[in-house]
């Protein structure tokens, strides 16, 4: 492997953004702001804070690369190294975000660009267990009773809750492991939603890492007043106010 000066796995940072937002109802989810940042911004700068990341990707839709590019200036983010243009797919915007990483990368996290609520001490927590472990996804157990349900609504087995989790990112892989699964996926017209699965399919272990309840990813207008209610709670617990009963 390759190493910093600090004698640490180098480690490359795509940031995925390239979404419809369909169930956004119209909205642009990377540019909503929440406390005046947009959530794109929140979430690159959560990696730029980070002490195990070398370097960030974005990738995007091609009309808002130049509007990204000047937003990034705006906020004095020094870590990204590439905004490039996704594809039909996210599995598709991810590799394009992995071609335009450097190549003497030890490790590549995925992240959606929508999880602005991601913490830097929680990105490093999952960048070091995948020093030991290779590769890991950060996620959480289940709280609700799950249900397998068929094709006309029957329920038909509930899996013990104990077994179950949330899958988040950032998903963290080392670099020639995701590139053996990304050809994997191509040569035989795969398509994945999840990069963890696509590692799963080349026989690949993936370990959980602890992720965080509040590290949700906003898909629906409701996720928006929920991350705000959870930024302005941490911003309380910062400064010290005390809650009212």
């Amino acid at each position: 492997m390759k190493r910093t000066q600090a004698s640490r796995p180098t480690l490359s940072a795509v940031i995925c953004a390239a979404g419809s937002a369909s169930r956004m109802g119209g909205l642009d989810k990377q540019m909503i702001t929440i406390e005046g940042v947009p959530v794109l911004i929140k979430s690159i700068q959560a990696f730029e804070a980070s002490l195990l990341v070398d370097e960030i990707v974005v990738v995007t839709r091609r009309q808002e690369i130049l509007h990204i590019a000047q937003l990034i200036r705006q906020y004095g983010i020094t870590k990204v190294t590439n905004i490039v243009c996704g594809g039909k797919t996210r599995q598709q915007s991810v590799i394009a975000g992995m071609h335009s990483v450097r190549r003497d990368t030890d490790f590549i996290a995925v992240h959606d660009g929508a999880r602005p609520l991601v913490t830097p001490d929680r990105i490093d927590a999952c960048i070091r267990m995948a020093y030991e472990k290779n590769c890991v996804a950060a996620g959480v157990r289940v709280k609700d009773t799950i249900k397998v349900v068929s094709h006309d609504g029957q329920i038909v087995s509930t899996p013990d809750r104990n077994s179950l989790y949330a899958i988040q990112t950032p998903q963290i892989f080392r670099f020639d492991i995701y590139e053996h699964a990304v050809q994997n996926a191509e040569e035989n017209g795969l398509d994945f939603t999840d990069d963890a699965q696509m590692v799963e399919q080349i026989g690949e272990k993936v370990y959980i890492a602890p992720g965080d309840y509040t590290n949700i990813k906003l898909t629906t207008p409701d996720d928006i007043y929920l991350a705000q209610a959870v930024i302005s709670e941490r911003f309380a617990e910062t400064f010290g106010e005390k809650k009212g009963w």
